[in-house]
């Protein structure tokens, strides 16, 4: 039998998977890969309006069920969580909460992940930059997580009680390169949006983006299907504003998108790069 591709995204919340790399995701299941996504909290510290609460009774129904539809959406062969809280914004109270993700040990949080690793042996594994896009807790340190556990799966001295080891061939990071950021901060006033004060919330600050600088070390161009995948997708996640964002917010994001075409980029951690940029993150790879 031929081996099956397999990729696997492992980040922190329901709809890092959509509003991160949505696209690349359904790319790569529509063309036959297994594509999971290992999400290491349910959303717990996100905001939720009182209409969607009386449907699924919490945060974590809400964002859980929206997950789903997302999963559905993009192909996903499957959804893993790992069993954390949401950690909340730098400096809220979700950051002290025990069950915080942020607040977790590396070496528990990397043995999660080793064992999924070992029972899924995925080709490909992507997780956030080092910086979590926008300086997220979670995102930071499902990174570390990430990049510990990678680096592991295949030792069988470490986590023995994770299962047999195995090694996945790849690791990316998915990233926003900072020329991309710079024009996207410079824009948003255009269309009424508040750079420092971006998100539902008004807690993401964007020009943190702009200081990070991460090697391009492959583009991956989306095509008609993934892009309408990805935007059912994001539809799903009503709760955060998927599918029906302000105006300005969605004007901005197609503008961007009309000038550099539908593409997501990512830096390769391992392996070390090629000195020319990949355009599919399974090239060389044995069949």
């Amino acid at each position: 039998m031929d081996h099956q591709k397999t990729l696997m995204f492992i980040g922190a919340h329901p709809d890092d998977e959509t509003f991160g790399l949505g696209g690349v995701l359904a790319l790569y299941s529509s063309k036959g890969v297994k594509v999971y996504y290992v999400c290491a909290t349910k959303g717990e510290a996100g905001t939720v309006d009182t209409e969607y609460l009386k449907k699924h009774g919490t945060i974590a129904g809400v964002r859980t069920y929206e997950m789903d539809c997302a999963a559905r959406a993009l192909g996903l062969t499957g959804v893993i969580y790992l069993g954390y809280r949401d950690s909340g914004m730098p400096g809220s109270a979700d950051n002290s909460h025990p069950d915080a993700l942020m607040a977790a040990p590396l070496e528990q949080v990397s043995e999660k992940i080793v064992k999924v690793m070992r029972e899924l042996k995925p080709d490909v594994v992507v997780t956030h930059d080092a910086g979590g896009g926008y300086g997220h807790p979670d995102h930071i340190a499902v990174h570390n997580a990430a990049v510990n556990a990678f680096y592991a799966a295949g030792s069988a001295s470490k986590y023995p009680s994770a299962g047999l080891p195995f090694q996945p061939a790849r690791l990316y990071f998915s990233i926003r390169p900072r020329g991309a950021m710079k024009l996207v901060v410079r824009l948003m006033p255009f269309f009424g949006q508040n750079p420092k004060g971006f998100g539902r919330n008004k807690d993401i600050d964007l020009t943190r983006m702009m200081g990070q600088e991460y090697p391009v070390n492959a583009v991956i161009r989306l095509n008609r299907q993934a892009v309408e995948m990805r935007n059912l997708a994001s539809a799903c996640h009503a709760s955060q504003g998927g599918g029906r964002p302000g105006p300005g917010t969605l004007r901005l994001l197609r503008f961007i998108e009309s000038l550099q075409g539908p593409k997501h980029f990512f830096m390769r951690a391992y392996p070390p790069p090629e000195s020319k940029r990949e355009k599919d993150l399974f090239a060389g790879l044995n069949p």
